[in-house]
């Protein structure tokens, strides 16, 4: 086998908003679970936010059963400018992702004149079919994701 054989081709999404807030601001709405609760939409969300630690979140009211639930490992936590996700595991009691692969969610900050951008990368979804649906998916969740945190720090204004 070659190494081009060897090598997985995946596609990524790649998504990125212009936010009113400092990025130190923008920075702690990705590692806070009251936070991450509001601008997901999700019912719990647990963050060790450390290298190394737990970034998790899960839909449903059901805690012993959840609709569905995001976990991942915490690769880089470097405050402000980048939070990268690695080992991103995704469960949905319905159904579930078909493919393996490691999928990771980077999520980095840069300063902006009149506040900060926040750019978001997926990766590891492969380039076949199998991921087609989950892809497509993630895609439509990534919009509406960026609304809702466009939404929470509008609502958060006088906050900040």
């Amino acid at each position: 086998m070659s190494f081009e054989e060897d090598v997985a081709i995946t596609r990524k999404h790649i998504h990125q908003i212009e936010l009113p807030v400092s990025p130190e601001r923008a920075f702690e709405i990705l590692r806070t679970p009251t936070a991450i609760r509001a601008w997901w939409r999700a019912s719990r969300a647990i963050v060790i936010a450390e290298e190394g630690g737990v970034w998790a979140a899960a839909w449903g009211e059901d805690e012993d059963d959840p609709d569905y639930a995001t976990a991942a490992l915490i690769r880089v936590l470097d405050s402000p400018r980048r939070l990268l996700l690695a080992n991103v595991k995704y469960y949905a009691r319905s159904d579930r992702p078909s493919f393996g692969g490691e999928t990771t969610i980077d999520f980095i900050i840069e300063r902006r004149p009149n506040g900060s951008l926040l750019r978001v990368v997926q990766d590891g979804f492969p380039a076949d079919s199998s991921a087609d649906e989950f892809y497509a998916a993630c895609e439509m969740g990534w919009q509406k994701t960026f609304e809702n945190i466009h939404q929470f720090l509008a609502g958060k204004a006088a906050a900040l």
